[in-house]
């Protein structure tokens, strides 16, 4: 029997073991991660009633990879409140502005001049041929729309997503679909309009009912409950407290020999990296050299998730909302916050509500070494300023992460094209994570799923 070791228990790996028990059912897999639970970033505590996610707060529905998952593992999902869905903020001028939610929306908003109003909306009819190699997302967006909108919109989606700047991110790798849609529509609002009707025209002929706005979601208990029940699905299979430390490729029946703490070693017959890529990389020195520089260049930022707790009284203002992103542009002491108890419901007690403050990025890295009193200070008195607090917070919960999100900086994707080949070089090796071809959930989910795809392929042509 085939064994197969995925090195890393978080979403993309639990995925990948999930899959592969499907794909390759004669194969044996096992999971193995450095810390005492799976799951990876994906985290929920609960302190004195309040319910805090340590990293993402929820899934979207904008491909099935997710919610299929969700519905095969026997899990029951809430949706996120309609307010949040429709009222989205930004921190601009000392106040908060909605961000505008249609076209009559941006006819209206108070965030771009009538110029800016006016580049946004020619976009469909502007002809600006793309430059020759990578561009970042400002310069698509400034290029397509506007520096306005770029400033405001660009730097907004950037914050929130990546926790980058978009003046050094790829547009091509953090937002493949814009650069497609220019190419395919002629411009980005084309490509939008186009996407729907194939979204509602695929839908009529399986005879469903045309798909509605995308939707964010979670679980009762909280995220966690989908990293929880992916781990129990794989049962024994899943080997907390083993950090793999470094592999080597062996002449003997099973190809790969991974070796841990304490001259720990395991063998199998290939190998899935599916942790962070700097953990890759180090795990990769004495197989390739060259392989491993390429995996650890790319870069991190840093997140410190701040989670404060109010008592409704003294909360006066609290719009029906996800929240508000504050653009890395303004330097501001918090990057985004989001209204955790207007979102989904039980994240705090009866009387309270609970919102998560993110802090740090790439621009503020020196914020996460900040101790949990200063930042409790410091996204008090952003609260008190963009959403008028009037008394002390009567709960914190500090989570730190000091590599949180990947960076796809210009030219990430001629550095995964080179990291593919090489990995090619290596029978029964295989990549995975978010740290490629995208970082969110519905990502990992997918990218999981193919590698699983192309492992099981492999053990198959092995066998024969």
């Amino acid at each position: 029997m085939p064994h197969v070791a995925v090195v890393g228990g978080g979403l993309s790996g639990l995925t990948v073991a999930y899959r592969l028990k499907q794909f390759a059912p004669d194969a044996s897999v096992s999971v193995l991660e450095p810390r005492e639970r799976p799951g990876g970033n994906v985290g929920t505590e609960v302190h004195r009633g309040f319910r805090v996610e340590c990293g993402p707060n929820g899934y979207l529905d904008r491909t099935p990879a997710v919610p299929d998952l969700v519905r095969e593992l026997g899990l029951d999902p809430i949706a996120a409140s309609e307010g949040s869905r429709k009222n989205r903020f930004v921190f601009l001028g000392g106040k908060l502005r909605k961000l505008p939610g249609g076209p009559f929306g941006l006819l209206t908003t108070s965030l771009l001049s009538l110029r800016g109003k006016w580049q946004l909306l020619t976009e469909p009819w502007r002809k600006t041929p793309p430059p020759g190699g990578d561009e970042s997302v400002r310069d698509f967006v400034t290029r397509r729309a506007g520096v306005e909108a770029a400033d405001v919109f660009a730097d907004a989606l950037v914050t929130g997503i990546h926790g980058g700047d978009p003046a050094l991110l790829s547009v091509a790798s953090a937002f493949p679909r814009l650069p497609v849609m220019e190419r395919e529509a002629g411009s980005i609002v084309r490509g939008f309009f186009r996407a729907a009707k194939k979204r509602k025209r695929e839908a009529a002929e399986r005879g469903e009912p045309p798909p509605g706005p995308m939707k964010m979601w979670s679980f009762r208990d909280g995220l966690q409950a989908l990293t929880d029940a992916l781990a129990a699905s794989l049962g024994a299979a899943v080997k907390c407290g083993f950090a793999v430390r470094s592999l080597a490729e062996s002449a003997s029946v099973s190809q790969w020999v991974l070796y841990g703490d304490h001259a720990k070693a395991r063998s199998a017959d290939a190998v899935v990296l599916a942790c962070p890529s700097y953990e890759q990389a180090a795990i990769l020195e004495e197989v390739n050299p060259e392989l491993a520089a390429e995996v650890g260049a790319i870069p991190y930022n840093r997140i410190a998730v701040v989670a404060l707790g109010y008592r409704e009284l003294d909360c006066p203002n609290r719009p029906d909302g996800f929240g508000y992103i504050a653009p890395q542009n303004t330097r501001r002491d918090v990057l985004g916050v989001q209204w955790c108890s207007s979102i989904f419901p039980d994240r705090a007690p009866p009387g309270c509500v609970l919102w998560r403050a993110l802090v740090g990025g790439v621009h503020r890295a020196e914020q996460v070494d900040w101790d949990d009193d200063k930042l409790g200070r410091a996204v008090h008195a952003e609260l008190k300023l963009a959403m008028g607090v009037k008394g002390d917070p009567i709960f914190r919960r500090v989570v730190r992460w000091p590599a949180a999100i990947p960076q796809y900086v210009i030219g990430h994707a001629d550095r995964v094209a080179r990291i593919e080949a090489l990995v090619a070089r290596h029978s029964g090796l295989f990549l995975a994570g978010n740290a490629y071809k995208g970082v969110a959930m519905a990502d990992c989910v997918e990218q999981g799923t193919a590698v699983a795809a192309r492992v099981a392929q492999y053990l198959q042509n092995t066998a024969v």
